[in-house]
């Protein structure tokens, strides 16, 4: 570890490896032998399509999440969040399925329940949220819009 260097433990962001940042670090002011860092290029741009595409395909493997699904990438806190996906993706199926694993997706199922039906699939509060039991205990309604898992 880095002179001086603490742990972040806090909400949002959070600790990152040293070699992460160092590579961050050289790569700041010219991405990849671009000419612009990551945060001056479009959107649009083939770098950042493949920064998006890599960093999906890279969800998909740590997830297991097959190709049929679709993953979004959403800007905004999480506060923002607990709204906006149930606002955005709900549509006429009306309820969704939340595996509440902490206090953050516990507010994302109370705020879905303002705009249709969120679901509790899994709930580890009683182990005061040190455990995620495994898939085939979550109890998913295949007519669910999505499953919300933070």
């Amino acid at each position: 570890m880095a002179e001086g260097r603490v742990y972040n433990f806090s909400a949002g962001p959070s600790v990152m490896p040293l070699e992460v940042l160092e590579e961050v670090q050289k790569e700041m002011v010219n991405y990849k032998g671009c000419g612009m860092s990551v945060m001056e290029m479009s959107h649009r741009s083939k770098e950042f399509m493949t920064i998006a595409s890599e960093a999906e395909k890279d969800l998909r493997d740590i997830f297991g999440v097959p190709s049929d699904y679709k993953v979004l990438m959403n800007q905004g806190g999480a506060t923002l969040q607990f709204a906006s996906i149930p606002l955005n993706m709900l549509g006429t199926e009306g309820k969704a399925d939340y595996l509440v694993t902490g206090q953050w997706s516990e507010k994302a199922a109370k705020e879905c329940n303002k705009y249709g039906t969120g679901q509790v699939a899994c709930n580890t509060k009683a182990s005061k949220f040190t455990t995620i039991p495994g898939k085939s205990e979550w109890k998913l309604d295949p007519e669910a819009a999505y499953v919300h898992y933070c």
